[in-house]
């Protein structure tokens, strides 16, 4: 039984591998010719067609002026007008072909093209291969789609998938003539879905869009949306400014970007940058945000490059591309800055284009060199990226380190520092000014300190950064040695000396350290003046009598 079993099987499998090859070797048949005959002199083999030619293979129908046909091989060579039509979705001409019914294979050369759809290959010689449905070219094409137009050396397309594939030398340019070019795009290898538009780009390549100019080794274009996926640490420039990351998403119509993974925006024409780990970017608005280890870099002086993160960190354009253009940087939490002769942390920031100005809220300080400044508000006045002045509001507290001990410190309502060259020669106090001075001797030995009350004060500085001359329109104070000097009289109330705070170098700004707990400053609270009231005003002096009290 189990013999019997196997015997019948291999006989079903036998019908089976008939039926396949019955398949494979289908036949091609001659539907029409105006002239048929055979002459040795030509081609033995061959049947002679002439006028209207016509045969069928399968699914697929060819038309020609003339042909050539090898019954015996199954297969045929035509010429003239050469047309082949498989089903309603493929059309494929030429002037010659050689078809091989066997192989299911078609030769086509000179003007030829093939049409799927909307899109519509030419070139000068394809081989078109109907077993595995794919068409290709190798001496040059070019294929044409409602949105795009491509050449290469060589390609391939395939109409299952309606994909395409392009190599060597590689054109690509959006929209399809005869429209205006907006976008170009050249690379090695290009795969490309006529039905989605969606181009992918690999290998080195570069694609100019207007003014943007990309080079990216992977990348997808969206011809329908206009929108570009890059991959592989791409880059993007546009007049001056370049953004590089390891993932970029741009709309070229909206302008609009987003960039992931150690993003690096450079801009030449401001000397800054921005690093970080995402990026958002609006060109209509001159919009950008910057988050995640996000780093601002001013490298407009040199070697005194500025470098300041936070967590969030925003710009906004003003007035572009007019001449009153200014641009805004807001930097929320944990802002900390680094400059070789200038170190800064507070809790946000803000800095204006139009006026220069850098303004530091909620506990900002600010050291250079063995000074710390700091307040309730600080605003720094810029003049190129370097500062003029240092303008601090309200719980002010200037100190300067002489040893672990020894601190000048000065305090009042409001601070105003003048710099010269990154140099400090002149601070102006205003408001509850309260000093406490070491001067030193010949040998530059603190001697004593001396301790001033006062309304007002200037303080001079010398080379050095020493003190030159201080000047108080009245004051009261005391002169102390060293070793007589009280304890409650040594620092002033508000005095801290955060150097633990301080940033030390360009890695340091990213590491947060906050003011240990009890030494932040205290809101100060702004009072209104009392409001005047006419009736109370009027009864004071008898002039005005109570409503109620009046008879209508």
């Amino acid at each position: 039984m189990r013999a019997y079993s196997i015997i019948l099987s291999v006989i079903v499998a036998a019908f089976l591998s008939l039926d396949v090859w019955a398949q494979s070797e289908s036949r091609i048949y001659l539907l029409h010719s105006d002239r048929l005959f055979h002459d040795t002199q030509i081609d033995a083999k061959a049947q002679i067609l002439v006028g209207n030619v016509q045969f069928r293979h399968d699914d697929v129908f060819m038309y020609c002026d003339s042909a050539l046909f090898y019954e015996e091989s199954n297969s045929l060579d035509a010429f003239g007008n050469v047309r082949m039509v498989q089903g309603d979705t493929v059309s494929l001409v030429g002037d010659v072909m050689y078809y091989d019914g066997l192989d299911k294979l078609a030769r086509v050369r000179n003007n030829v093209v093939l049409i799927h759809g909307q899109m519509t290959l030419y070139t000068d010689s394809l081989d078109y291969d109907r077993l595995y449905n794919v068409g290709y070219f190798f001496e040059g094409g070019r294929i044409v789609t409602t949105d795009n137009e491509m050449t290469s050396d060589w390609g391939e397309y395939r109409p299952e998938t309606k994909v395409a594939v392009f190599n060597y030398n590689v054109h690509m340019v959006s929209p399809a003539p005869p429209q205006q070019t907006r976008t170009t795009l050249l690379t090695d290898t290009l795969y490309y879905n006529t039905v989605t538009s969606v181009a992918n780009a690999r290998g080195p390549s570069t694609i100019d869009d207007g003014d943007c100019h990309i080079y990216t080794e992977f990348g997808y274009m969206n011809s329908k949306n206009n929108d570009l996926t890059l991959l592989m640490r791409s880059e993007m420039s546009n007049n001056g400014k370049k953004l590089i990351g390891d993932s970029i998403v741009w709309n070229s119509v909206d302008s609009i970007g987003e960039a992931f993974g150690n993003v690096v925006y450079t801009d030449l024409l401001n000397n800054n940058a921005m690093t970080g780990n995402y990026c958002y970017y609006d060109d209509r608005i001159g919009y950008s945000l910057g988050t995640d280890s996000a780093c601002i870099i001013d490298f407009s002086q040199g070697a005194d490059t500025m470098y300041m993160h936070a967590d969030s960190i925003k710009m906004y354009s003003f007035n572009q591309k007019t001449d009153s253009a200014y641009r805004t940087m807001h930097a929320y939490n944990r802002v900390r800055m680094f400059r070789r002769d200038m170190q800064g942390v507070c809790d946000s920031l803000v800095y204006q284009t139009r006026d220069s100005i850098m303004t530091m809220y909620k506990d900002p300080i600010v050291w250079t060199g063995n000074q710390q400044l700091l307040g309730e508000e600080i605003q720094a006045f810029m003049n190129d990226s370097t500062i003029d002045s240092i303008y601090v509001l309200r719980q002010t507290l200037s100190c300067e380190r002489l040893d672990s001990l020894h601190y000048n410190q000065v305090a009042g309502h409001e601070m105003h520092s003048y710099m010269e060259n990154g140099e400090l020669k002149m601070t102006h106090v205003i408001g509850n000014v309260i000093v406490n001075y070491f001067p030193l001797d010949e040998d530059s030995l603190l001697i004593a300190m001396n301790h001033m009350e006062s309304t007002e004060m200037k303080m001079y500085m010398g080379e050095n950064r020493r003190m030159k001359k201080i000047w108080m329109p009245a004051a009261t104070g005391t002169f102390y040695p060293i070793p007589m000097i009280p304890r409650d009289v040594r620092f002033l109330e508000n005095f801290q000396w955060f150097d633990y705070v301080r940033p030390l170098d360009p890695q340091d700004i990213f590491i947060w350290r906050g003011k240990s707990s009890g030494t932040e400053l205290k809101k100060s609270v702004q009072r209104k003046a009392p409001l005047q009231n006419i009736k109370k005003i009027g009864r004071k002096h008898g002039n005005v009598q109570d409503a109620s009290a009046q008879k209508i």
